[in-house]
């Protein structure tokens, strides 16, 4: 934080209108100051680089790189800077695969706004935020000497393919989300199956409830 207190944070989202909600949330907190946002993930890469910042709300869904890829970058370079992930996706889908990655706190955008302002000050001393429900899930792994299942030896990117797959969408609705190519996102499919040893989609998705990655 600065000499004066105040705690200054960066917001990377690629929706113009979760950035202003975000930003007017945050208008009436004195001691928290919005100092710039960007709309992907190398514009957010690019505005650590450019100025001093305390946080980073991060968007776990951007789309040109994803949110997980940006906060290793950002920890490689500034790591004194929090990286607080926000995210749509349920807390054991994508929260402790950020905290392994190096980010502060994981936060729902369905969380209340004062819940969005104790994270952002909780992290901003160095400290880690993670909600009750993320402490429990964290609690339930300590000692727990079961098998690691199939999904949890993906990659951030592999991992991501399945989830999307799993909820109905297609390798063409997957490359135009995340603006890759159709071949690419094949495959990682093609790998997140013989990793999984499964054969399609199908057996991809029963997979994903059966272990309640989807709903």
């Amino acid at each position: 934080m600065t000499a004066a207190g105040t705690i200054r944070i960066l917001i990377a989202d690629d929706h113009a209108i979760v950035r202003e909600g975000l930003k007017q949330i945050l208008a009436d907190t004195k001691d928290i100051v919005v100092a710039g946002d960007a709309e992907n993930g190398s514009d957010a890469i690019k505005l650590v680089r450019g100025g001093a910042c305390d946080v980073l709300l991060l968007d776990i869904s951007m789309p040109d790189r994803s949110g997980i890829e940006v906060l290793k970058q950002i920890k490689k370079e500034f790591p004194k800077v929090a990286v607080l992930m926000l995210s749509m996706h349920r807390e054991d889908q994508y929260a402790i695969r950020s905290l392994k990655a190096g980010a502060a706190g994981y936060l729902n955008k369905q969380s209340a706004p004062d819940q969005l302002v104790d994270a952002i000050r909780q992290v901003a001393t160095g400290k880690k935020y993670i909600s009750p429900a993320l402490a429990q899930e964290l609690a339930n792994q300590i000692g727990d000497d079961r098998n690691v299942l199939p999904h949890e030896v993906l990659s951030d990117r592999e991992y991501q393919t399945l989830i999307m797959i799993a909820s109905g969408k297609t390798v063409s609705d997957i490359a135009a989300e995340l603006s890759l190519s159709v071949k690419t996102i094949s495959m990682y499919r093609t790998r997140l199956l013989q990793k999984m040893k499964l054969r399609h989609n199908a057996e991809l998705t029963h997979y994903a409830i059966k272990n309640n990655l989807v709903e």
